[in-house]
């Protein structure tokens, strides 16, 4: 139960954020002004979505729960910008928003569902400007990590390959309500004009960097070796072309190398 008197649902990852500093620094991090649509995600009580239709040209709040789209609807009953949609992100139709122009999405994802939703929006190519979201900091730290270190892998090479990341804020427990086990951190993904590669060749990539970190404290040339059938000698070959030493550890390759050695396979 939430201090509203909203009894929420753990099943949804419900936690909802009370921090009003916080609520109006993720609004400003969408950089969304009056010619923009924002894509909210699980506006909850809406407090969120009441700062961002401050900001924004029009705000679609997409709703999963049922209990709260009558909330939502009476709340913003005189908000002309702000339209109340129930439905799960996962089968949202993008069509209406993708075609005004100028999309933003923003949201407080639930931990349990953050990496299929952001996969997901970005595989559709809703053609948006940026994804601004609160997400375990956990997965935030996974998402901006560098090349080397330990939260570097497969997620991050995967939103780092649809555009730029950064970490916004953190955001401590005791912002939400009720009160989560974990803290939390807002990260801004500016997305690409253009992808690096497309169609087969794109999948063949996703598979390759799976494939790499299925066992990453092995070699390259060990666990890439029957990725496509290829013999370890093939796999060697390749690496070779690509300037990249058959020793090295799937942690240690940028996004770009791992693009390059995808094109050589």
């Amino acid at each position: 139960m939430s201090s509203s008197g909203f009894k929420t649902k753990k099943s949804l990852g419900q936690n909802f954020l009370k921090d009003m500093s916080v609520i109006e620094s993720i609004a400003d991090a969408t950089g969304c002004g009056p010619k923009d649509t924002v894509v909210e995600i699980g506006p909850g009580l809406g407090v969120l979505t009441d700062a961002l239709s401050e900001r924004a040209g029009k705000v679609i709040a997409v709703e999963l729960d049922d209990r709260l789209i009558p909330i939502l609807r009476t709340k913003f009953a005189l908000r002309s910008n702000v339209e109340i949609v129930h439905s799960d992100i996962l089968k949202y139709d993008w069509t209406e928003a993708s075609a005004s122009g100028s999309l933003r999405i923003a949201g407080n994802l639930p931990y349990y569902i953050t990496t299929p939703i952001l996969l997901g929006i970005l595989e559709k190519k809703v053609p948006a400007k940026n994804i601004t979201v609160m997400v375990q900091k956990e997965v935030a730290d996974r998402i901006v990590a560098s090349p080397g270190g330990k939260d570097y892998g497969v997620l991050s090479i995967s939103l780092q390959y649809y555009g730029n990341v950064r970490k916004v804020l953190d955001v401590p427990a005791a912002c939400f309500d009720p009160r989560p086990k974990v803290d939390s951190a807002v990260v801004v993904l500016e997305l690409k004009d253009e992808r690096a590669l497309e169609g087969d060749d794109e999948r063949k990539f996703f598979r390759l960097v799976k494939q790499a970190f299925s066992q990453r404290r092995k070699t390259l040339l060990n666990s890439l070796t029957g990725f496509d059938g290829m013999s370890k000698s093939e796999v060697e070959a390749k690496l070779s072309k690509a300037g990249i030493d058959s020793g090295r550890r799937a942690e240690t390759l940028t996004g770009e190398e791992y693009i390059h050695l995808s094109k050589e396979i």
